[in-house]
């Protein structure tokens, strides 16, 4: 029979998550059980069902705190450059969330905490790039595309020869220089 402890978990809630985190940084999601979970904070192996319902439900609250993290840390960009330094620093000190964020198929796509999380980074990110360029959307998914590929890249470990040791955030910095520099672009 389980302990009372099973039963009255101090943030049961918080706990499964950064067990999750831990997981997912070391073994990546698929190995992700609530079972196991469960067993790693000294619950019952129901309880992270009442906060979580099911393995989606666990990464999209995971998700969503991502996204809350990730705007953030944008809210303190001082123009479009910094912002992507920005997310390139979010990506590198939350491996886990930044995987789990962007991998659709293992969350519940219908989730209103994810959902709302995630707009309102989009929104941040679509307002920090409006007035750069002729399209506003294409502006938005340009600069996305550039910081979320090198963070990508950093993570994977893609990058490691190329940057030869070099500061990753230096190098993305100019690294968009370089692409936006004027006169770079040849008619």
């Amino acid at each position: 029979m389980p302990t009372e402890r099973a039963y009255h978990h101090g943030d049961l809630r918080r706990a499964v998550i950064t067990a999750a985190l831990d997981v997912i940084a070391t073994e990546g999601p698929a190995a992700l059980s609530l079972r196991d979970l469960a067993r790693r904070a000294g619950v019952s192996h129901a309880a992270p069902a009442h906060h979580f319902k099911d393995r989606a439900g666990l990464l999209s609250a995971i998700a969503a705190e991502g996204y809350g993290i990730l705007s953030t840390a944008l809210s303190e960009a001082e123009d479009l450059r910094d912002l992507g330094v920005l997310y390139v620093r979010f990506a590198t000190a939350h491996p886990a969330h930044f995987q789990i964020m962007f991998s659709p198929e293992l969350l519940r796509p219908d989730d209103p905490h994810l959902i709302a999380a995630r707009e309102a980074t989009r929104t941040q990110l679509r307002t920090a790039v409006a007035g750069y360029g002729d399209d506003p959307l294409i502006g938005f998914m340009a600069a996305w595309s550039v910081a979320h590929g090198f963070a990508t890249l950093l993570l994977s470990h893609n990058l490691d020869g190329p940057l030869d040791g070099r500061d990753p955030e230096e190098a993305f910095r100019a690294l968009t220089a370089e692409m936006f520099r004027p006169g770079r672009v040849r008619e």
